[in-house]
């Protein structure tokens, strides 16, 4: 791996950190529950080897007062080429991409940044949507 690609995938994983974080204050803001729903398999199985990343958790979801998930939010493991962090909306066709570019930080389909205002904006909207499903 070139110094360029461990950048990248340094500065990826720091911003799904910050996404996990966003996810919880959302969470205990809306008064809606945030799940841990899976660790990274390599993080699992890893026997011996160090962990590198800063964090064990590879995806959540935020669940309304039913328990239904409304939002759901992953990152791509270590040994993805093309890593990035997936938003999804469950039962919808909503479904967006977050790549880390440089001097955008984390940005939806390479455009728009990731701000904690743009992911509780798309909360806000999936929550709505199942609501009224």
């Amino acid at each position: 791996m070139s110094a360029a690609d461990h950048h990248h995938d340094e500065m990826l994983y720091k911003a799904w950190v910050q996404v996990l974080d966003w996810m919880k204050e959302y969470a205990a803001e809306k008064g809606v529950q945030f799940t841990k729903e899976s660790d990274f398999p390599d993080f699992i199985y890893r026997m011996e080897r160090p962990y590198e990343v800063p964090t064990t958790i590879m995806a959540v979801s935020l669940s309304d007062e039913r328990g239904e998930p409304f939002f759901l939010a992953s990152v791509s493991p270590r040994h993805a080429e093309l890593k990035h962090v997936s938003f999804r909306v469950p039962g919808g066709h909503i479904h967006y991409h977050a790549h880390w570019e440089e001097g955008k930080g984390l940005a939806l389909e390479g455009k728009l940044s990731v701000t904690k205002e743009k992911l509780y904006s798309m909360a806000d909207r999936a929550k709505v949507a199942l609501a009224r499903a």
